[in-house]
């Protein structure tokens, strides 16, 4: 082999050589959707300051406020934020909606940070999440049995058996606005000012909600969102449901509002409707909190 043969040879492996130590790095694939990661289950403890109102004496209809401290275990818990959407026919509503947000979204990433579950169910829209891990890992939990008789896709609606009607009248279009605008879909998604990052989940589905609590061990639920005489109540995943579901259930009180309109009955204010609607749930339901307490843990409750 001539000298010229040699240095030709010599110098294409060179080339290969430094083209190979300088190529780009392989493309990783992304994990597989199929088995997304949920959150880590770590230790903590909230203590909650639950407000609820017991009756005086066993069919007397006269009720005393009674306040009262509960520990839950963080790793237990979970957040339900309830059809907080991105508009509604009523202007007030909307604009109520809109000044709960950053208190909401403050409260709720402090306790994500403590490791508690976060949900988001802005029902009805939820098909525009589909693509993203937060509806999938909703989605990947095994099915589970709910109790026999038990349709997750039906309204809870009020059980005369455990409740009066309530005081705050509903049977009539409640919006507050002077001129009520017609009762049409004016939202497209959860509300822009509400995070959906880390391990959150996002489902309007009971069944799914119900599979995802069972396969993580969440038997701690609390309720926010709007509105607190229909949703929050009646929906499939809302308070009388999870109640019934044998769940630890309160509502975050500071976090909620009501569909009322004044010139309804019991022709009071706005922020008295809602109010009656919390005394209601306080009566027959489950306790309220104020969001406070989801900010912090118990002092060395966390870990070393």
């Amino acid at each position: 082999m001539n000298s010229s043969i040699r240095k030709h040879i010599c110098f294409l492996t060179l080339a290969l050589l430094s083209a190979t130590a300088f190529a780009a790095p392989p493309v990783t694939q992304e994990p597989s959707s199929d088995n997304l990661p949920n959150r880590p289950k770590v230790p903590g403890t909230f203590r909650l300051h639950l407000r609820e109102r017991k009756e005086i004496a066993p069919g007397s209809k006269e009720f005393k406020l009674v306040e009262r401290t509960v520990d839950w275990e963080v790793s237990k818990t979970a957040i339900i934020i309830v059809d907080m959407w991105d508009g509604h026919y009523c202007r007030l509503a909307a604009q109520r909606l809109g000044v709960i947000v950053p208190r909401m979204n403050t409260a709720v990433s402090a306790a994500r940070s403590h490791g508690v579950q976060v949900i988001h169910a802005p029902s009805g829209v939820t098909y525009l999440y589909a693509d993203t891990p937060h509806r999938k890992r909703m989605q990947q939990a095994p099915e589970t049995k709910m109790p026999e008789g038990w349709n997750p896709k039906k309204w809870c609606d009020l059980d005369p058996a455990r409740e009066p009607p309530l005081l705050v009248d509903t049977s009539k279009c409640s919006s507050d606005d002077p001129i009520v605008s017609a009762q049409v879909q004016q939202f497209t998604r959860q509300h822009p000012g509400l995070d959906i990052v880390g391990y959150d989940g996002v489902s309007d589905n009971a069944q799914e909600i119900f599979n995802f609590c069972e396969a993580n061990g969440i038997t701690n639920i609390v309720i926010m969102g709007v509105h607190t005489n229909m949703c929050i109540l009646g929906r499939p995943f809302g308070i009388r449901a999870m109640v019934k579901l044998g769940r630890n259930v309160v509502l975050a009180r500071d976090l909620t509002d009501a569909m009322y309109d004044p010139r309804q009955p019991p022709f009071v204010s706005h922020a008295r409707g809602t109010e009656l609607v919390i005394e209601h749930i306080e009566k027959y339901w489950c306790p309220t909190i104020l969001s406070d307490d989801l900010t912090k843990v118990v002092p060395g409750s966390a870990g070393p």
